[in-house]
Order: structure tokens, then sequence, then C-alpha cells
């Protein structure tokens, strides 16, 4: 009798490899292997990687010790956009056996056909352009909340950006197997489907492997709204040009779109946004909050910046510092800027000073909390509903309103993956909101 072997995943990144690394591990119990956490021993670890930031690509080499410190015969596999852009750098890291570009991943156990240890990391990457077909993900199971991928790929041209490199041209799944995979998380009894792409906004493009869209993103957002079993949908990152009225009127009106929209900016001096070549200014964006305040006043709005890139000027800094201080909206992730190899930026004149970077994102993280304290207090008194997360956090547990306010409380496990109505009522020490129970009762 054979031993089935384990099979454990680490994911780096974005809600879209957490929707792609559901998918592949889904592929590996098909094949008959026993998935275990990341912290177990195991016969393969599985690492999704990303290359976004600096940071992220640093990791990867702790993650790879900690996976063989677990278990020092284990075959370790990379995948995901850091894999893709330098396949041979990951393949010189000690203990990497395997290394697996943006569409070969998708194809994962093919390659498998033995788990003893390489003496260098095999490469399998197609060229970038070969990846001009589309995979379905979802993810369930991982979190009390499924990802589910729409969208993948860009034919935007940011300077400061590799993801086109490490994950092609804009496309799109079809409608009918969104729909599709939207039924399946709703069975399972998921409340909440967040969807993720590269730039969801864009949906429609590729559907059917053409160039031209043949739906849109309202059309998908309408399409879903009608999924029965679904509590909850939430939209991740858009583009503020993609993000046009009919959608935010939309979700305005809709019982299962909730009031959260997460819009990059990356810089609020038009100088900059034109040398990133962004796709709008900093007037369309400022239209774009205030269209959504004024028809959902109670909305959460996350930001993404860039501070730090080339020729940012104290004035530039202060210039978007000053806007989104006077913007309504309500929290920021801030992304210090790295140099990124084959991008336009990277050989942008004047670049700024690490000191002067890590002081800029210092203020504007700063500048976050000031933002999510005061969108908390504003919702302080008002009954909203909330998914309680499944996660014992040191005796607590947490959640997240519709308008994406979290919450604390003891841990109750009955409380788990339910949705209950709440009374918002005082902010904690540490920035969590507490709440009272309208009723005890589970709702779902």
């Amino acid at each position: 009798m054979s031993i089935q072997k384990k099979v454990a995943f680490y994911t780096l990144g974005c809600k879209l490899n957490f929707s792609e690394t559901s998918t592949i591990a889904r592929d590996f119990s098909q094949e008959g292997f026993l998935r275990v956490d990341f912290s177990e021993k195991a016969d393969l670890y599985v690492i999704n990687t990303c290359s976004v930031t600096e940071n992220a690509d640093k990791r990867f080499k702790t993650i790879v010790k900690q996976a063989l410190k677990t278990n020092p015969e284990a075959f370790v596999v990379a995948i995901g956009c850091y894999a893709q852009l330098k396949p041979e750098q990951l393949a010189d890291v000690n203990g990497v056996d395997l290394v697996l570009g943006a569409t070969e991943k998708f194809k994962i156990t093919e390659y498998i056909h033995s788990l003893e240890k390489k003496d260098r990391g095999q490469v399998h990457s197609c060229a970038i352009e070969e990846a001009d077909f589309y995979v379905g993900s979802y993810s369930f199971g991982d979190r009390t909340r499924a990802f589910l991928k729409v969208q993948d790929g860009c034919d935007y041209k940011c300077t400061y950006c590799t993801i086109p490199l490490a994950r092609g041209i804009s496309r799109s799944d079809t409608l009918e197997n969104i729909l599709k995979n939207a039924k399946k998380i709703s069975e399972k009894g998921i409340k909440e489907i967040v969807l993720t792409g590269v730039n969801i906004g864009d949906y429609g493009k590729g559907e059917f492997g053409n160039k031209k869209h043949d739906h849109t993103f309202f059309e998908l957002i309408q399409s879903l709204d009608g999924v029965k079993g679904v509590k909850r949908i939430r939209i991740s990152s858009i583009e503020p040009n993609l993000l046009k009225n009919e959608a935010i009127e939309f979700v305005a009106q809709s019982k299962r779109f909730v009031p959260h929209f997460h819009i990059p900016l990356q810089s609020g001096s038009n100088d900059l946004l034109k040398k990133m070549k962004r796709r709008y200014l900093r007037e369309l964006y400022q239209d774009r909050v205030q269209k959504i305040k004024y028809t959902m006043p109670d909305a959460c709005i996350g930001v993404d910046v860039i501070v730090g890139f080339p020729g940012e000027t104290d004035a530039h800094f202060m210039e978007t510092y000053h806007f989104l201080n006077e913007l309504d909206i309500s929290y920021l992730h801030v992304f210090t800027y790295s140099e990124r190899a084959n991008t336009e930026a990277a050989i942008m004149e004047n670049p700024v000073p690490l000191p002067v970077r890590n002081k800029r994102s210092k203020m504007l993280r700063v500048l976050s909390v000031k933002k999510r304290r005061a969108f908390y207090e504003s919702q302080l008194g008002t009954t909203r509903t909330v998914l309680f997360e499944n996660e014992n956090k040191k005796g607590y547990m947490y959640g997240f309103t519709e308008n994406y306010v979290k919450v604390k409380t003891p841990w109750k496990p009955e409380l788990a993956n339910t949705l209950q109505t709440v009374t918002l009522t005082k902010i904690d020490k540490d920035g969590n909101v507490r709440f009272e129970f309208v009723n005890k009762e589970v709702l779902c």
C-alpha cells in the first residue's frame, strides 16, 4: 500500500495569486496528494511568487529555507510572476527543484514525474507572448471569502510595472464560466466573493480569444448580481478610468455588491501620472471619488499610491499628500518605488534617494492611519452586517462590515463564517471597532 504524498503551498502577493494557488491545489488533490499547511512536513512545497515589489523577491529565499528546515528532502517548486520574469535566478536558489512559467504553472502535475531532489532547479518557461490563453481560477476553503478570477494580463504600459511582462496580454474568462464558478462557490456555503484579476475593469477583452470586448465590466457585475446564494460580492482593485458611472450607480442599488472600492491613484501629480503613462489625470480620479461618495456616502474607498518615483520632487510629493489629505477616502496602500528590470522607469533620470523615499512613505502611512480612523469614527452608531472570519487569534476573532470596517470580538466558534447584524459602538486601542449585536441569532 503506497503512502499518500503531501503537498503544501505558500502564496505571495495579490488575491489573484491566491485564487490560482487554490485552483492548482485542487489539481493536486485530484492526483491523490494530501494538502497540508506550509508549516507541516510535506513531500512537495509549491511557492507562488510575486514580483510587484522588491521585498516579495527577497522573501522567496526565506520561504524556501523555511520549507527545507521542515523537510530537507522536500521537492520545491516555484511558480508565479517572479518565476516567469527571473526563472534562471530562481533555479539557482539552493533547494529549488523546479521553476514553472506563466502558462506551465497550470499544468504543474504534468511536470512532476519524480520527487527526487535536483542538483539545480529545472526551468520550464515559455515566452510571455505565448501566454495568450485564459485559465479560470477561484479559491475556497482557504479563507472565509472566495477570490474569483475573472480576468488576467494587462495591455497597459505603465512605466514602473512588470505585470505585463509576467502575465501577458489582457484576456478574460467567459461570462458563462464565471457564473458557473460563482454558483459553485455559493454552493460551498461561502458568503462573500471577491472579484479579482490584473485589470478587471478591462473585463470582456479576449473573452473568446478575440481582441475586442465581447462583454463589459458592467455586464459582468449585472450578471453576477443574479447568482442565487451569494450574499456579498466585493470588487477588488479597479482602474479609475474604467470605473464608469453606470457601475457605481449599479453597486449603489445592488443587494449583493458591497459599497467598497479600491482604486489605484499612484500619484496626485499630473506630471508624474504622465511619466508613469497612467490613463487618467488627478481630476478624473477626484471625480470618481466624489461620484462614489455622492451615491454611497458610507462607502469605503482604498487607494494605491507610489512614493519615490524617478523625478518626484518635494513639490510633486506634497502635491500628492495634499490631494490625498483633502480627498474623502478611507485608507491607503503605500508602495515605496523600487527599480524593476526591463521597465522604462528603471532607466529614468533623477532617481529619488532611498532615505527620501522611505521618509515620504512613512508620511503617507501616517496619513493612512488618520484616514482610516476618521472613516471608522464616521461609522460609529450605524448598523452594519459583519462577516466573521474563522481564525482564533489569541482569543479574538475579526470580521468585516459590508463597507470594510474591521471589527473585533472574543472568539466564538459558532460565529465563524456567519453574517451578523451589529451596531458599531467604539474604537479600541488597536484601531479595531467594537460593537453590540442587534440580535444574537446566527443569520446564515
